[in-house]
């Protein structure tokens, strides 16, 4: 009963891109590239609450955005 610590260590999460490419645009959750004539939209794992970006992130979320994107 209750909450269970199941394991004390965190697993990585994508916070920042930090890619080579000109950065078109940077929101809460996704980072936009300029590619020419295309762009590149990529999914992280920040997270906002009231418009705030929160210091850490949830691991896979940006995983999970970009699959639910796909099926879509």
């Amino acid at each position: 009963k209750g909450v269970r610590l199941i394991s004390n260590t965190s697993p990585s999460v994508l916070l920042d891109t930090g890619l080579s490419l000109p950065l078109f645009f940077r929101g809460k959750v996704r980072d936009t590239y300029d590619l020419g004539n295309l762009l590149l939209i990529v999914a992280t794992d920040r997270i906002s609450a009231f418009d705030v970006v929160l210091p850490c992130g949830i691991p896979d979320k940006g995983l999970v955005l970009n699959k639910l994107s796909a099926f879509w």
